[in-house]
């Protein structure tokens, strides 16, 4: 990549920001990087037991009433 990536999260605000992360994800640290670099509101969610991938396919480790939660009370 030719830009960092969180050069432009100021410019989000207000927006709601969930971040996911999976507990044992190699990435783990840049979801939390993220979150620190933004305002609110935002959330980080950190997954047990799970690695990066695990949320892309793995039903029973992604969360879904908690982003039903998420998007219900943002996008009113």
């Amino acid at each position: 990549m030719n830009m960092p990536i969180l050069t432009h999260i100021k410019e989000i605000v207000p927006r709601p920001i969930l971040i996911i992360a999976g507990e044992n994800a190699h990435s783990r640290y840049f979801s939390e990087d993220a979150y620190k670099a933004a305002d609110e509101p935002k959330e980080l969610m950190i997954i047990p037991d799970a690695v990066h991938v695990d949320l892309y396919d793995q039903l029973d480790k992604i969360p879904f009433d908690e982003l039903t939660e998420f998007f219900k009370a943002s996008l009113k």
